[in-house]
Parts: C-alpha cells; structure tokens; sequence
C-alpha cells in the first residue's frame, strides 16, 4: 500500500532553499519513505499538536500529519530542530 505525500507551501520552500546538497537529499529520502510507512520507526506524535508526527533528519525535523482515511502524508514543516516547533 502506496501512500501519496502531499508537501506544504513552506516545506518545498525550505527544500527549494536549502543549499547542502547532501541534507536534501537526505530530507528526500526520508519524505519517500513516508510513502511505503508514515510511521517509521523513531516517529514521535507531538503532545501539543493534534495528529502532528514528527521525524529526526540530523538536525533536522519534519513535522507532518497522516490522514488514513485518505491515504495521505501532509508535511507541513521541515526546519532545523531549535526553529521547528516555533
């Protein structure tokens, strides 16, 4: 089962601006995979927000939500971690 991922406005900004080659790819890889299991294992659901999970990428986080009803992976955010949850 294939689940389609959807990126925010912000989050393909943030990619579109990133300039470490290695980190995007990196972030990439790990948004494909979101694909094949929106909960990998090292996932963390955030306490503060509803139905927002999280994944470490370094230092790195992306924030996103998972519609199950649809099928869906919503990345809402990709920042590093002391700006991400601002």
């Amino acid at each position: 089962m294939t689940w389609q991922v959807s990126l925010s406005n912000q989050a393909r900004k943030f990619l579109r601006d990133l300039r470490d080659a290695r980190l995007l790819e990196r972030l990439e890889k790990e948004i494909d995979a979101l694909a094949i299991n929106p909960r990998p294992p090292g996932m963390k659901q955030l306490t503060a927000s509803d139905g927002i999970h999280r994944v470490r990428v370094g230092d790195h986080r992306i924030l996103y939500a998972v519609k199950d009803a649809e099928l869906l992976v919503l990345v809402v955010k990709i920042a590093h971690r002391r700006e991400v949850y601002r």
